[in-house]
């Protein structure tokens, strides 16, 4: 298996890993308080950091098993690599310092914000580059977007909103607004910045090949 293959391969069971072992700790936390197994799991769907990683454990999936498919291919490396970057960077930037927890707990903690974010990356680093466009980063406003529809419907639905910023409840339409665009622009800014690294990879490359 080539190299960028062997690496997907690390970043796919690595994230799976760390979804496993969140679940399991969910339904054990929430079982415990008497809620119902299904509860546990419909509220371990419930957050961003959850979809992320899956996206990730789903392309980097299909890199290492199946790179010639549509999963594996330069938009969705860029949408899901904007993802999880953005995921390792707010939670470094903003919630690190206010959440700390302990045993297995702080193991898939940083399983999923830390671990995987770097190792997709690093995954993405490995792939072909040179297919890119500056407008492919437009893709990137799918997940946030997505996600913000999926956790009002959710809210709607059973009262329970994973972030405060999307919490219909606690803030009113304009504040609502600001956090869609800011989420979005967030998104969009990383995804440019991957652009732009992928046409500087993909220009040395092109360099090397003509020497």
């Amino acid at each position: 298996m080539p190299l960028r293959r062997s690496l997907a391969f690390i970043t796919a069971v690595a994230a799976w890993a760390a979804l496993g072992l969140q679940l399991v700790l969910l339904v054990g936390q929430m079982t415990a308080d008497g809620a119902s197994v299904v509860e546990a799991v419909w509220r371990f769907f419930g957050f961003f950091t959850i979809i992320m990683n899956l996206m990730a454990a789903v392309v980097a999936s299909a890199l290492a098993l199946s790179p010639g498919s549509a999963l594996a291919g330069s938009r969705s490396r860029l949408v899901t690599a904007a993802a999880i970057v953005f995921g390792g960077l707010v939670y470094s930037a903003l919630l690190r310092a206010i959440w700390q927890p302990t045993g297995w707990q702080a193991v898939a903690d940083h399983a999923l914000h830390d671990a995987t974010p770097v190792l997709f990356f690093l995954t993405w680093l490995a792939w072909d580059h040179g297919g890119l466009r500056w407008r492919d980063a437009l893709w990137a406003a799918v997940p946030p977007l997505a996600y913000c529809g999926y956790a009002f419907a959710r809210g709607a639905a059973d009262g329970w909103y994973a972030y405060w910023f999307l919490n219909p409840e606690a803030l009113n339409l304009k504040q609502l607004s600001a956090s869609i665009v800011l989420l979005t622009a967030a998104f969009l800014v990383i995804a440019v910045t991957l652009v732009g690294i992928d046409r500087l990879l993909a220009g040395r490359s092109g360099v090397a090949r003509a020497a």
